[in-house]
């Protein structure tokens, strides 16, 4: 048996990134894993709705921001509460595309990541 247990998101401002993922998507930390010798933080987030988590890794020595190359990758959250998130993210200014004959929109995280933002079925 196999099953997904996470996805990472490397981060340059740690409270910034956390801040966002409240803010954005209501998302919390369920976990934390600190180095020994401080060279590392992980917080894994949580929605309260699945198993499923967005660990968000913090590097000490890390100051520049990561190369997300072409950004063709992205996380994907549904949502039953579309038009009002919509509008929230609006007012966030994180929207970085939409493609209303799909209906899907996608938000951008501190990092530069993307985020996809689906209507439930």
């Amino acid at each position: 048996m196999i099953k997904f247990a996470h996805f990472n998101f490397n981060v340059l401002d740690l409270d910034r990134s956390l801040k966002f993922y409240k803010e954005a998507l209501g998302l919390e930390p369920v976990r934390e894993k600190d180095a020994s010798d401080g060279s590392f933080k992980l917080v894994y987030l949580g929605d309260r709705e699945t198993d499923f988590q967005l660990e968000l890794t913090w590097l000490k020595d890390r100051t520049k921001p990561y190369d997300l190359g072409e950004c063709e990758f992205h996380l994907a959250f549904d949502t039953d509460k579309y038009e009002e998130l919509h509008k929230h993210h609006q007012e966030m200014g994180c929207i970085a595309f939409e493609n209303p004959e799909m209906g899907i929109y996608f938000i951008t995280d501190p990092d530069g990541y993307w985020i996809e933002i689906v209507p439930a079925d």
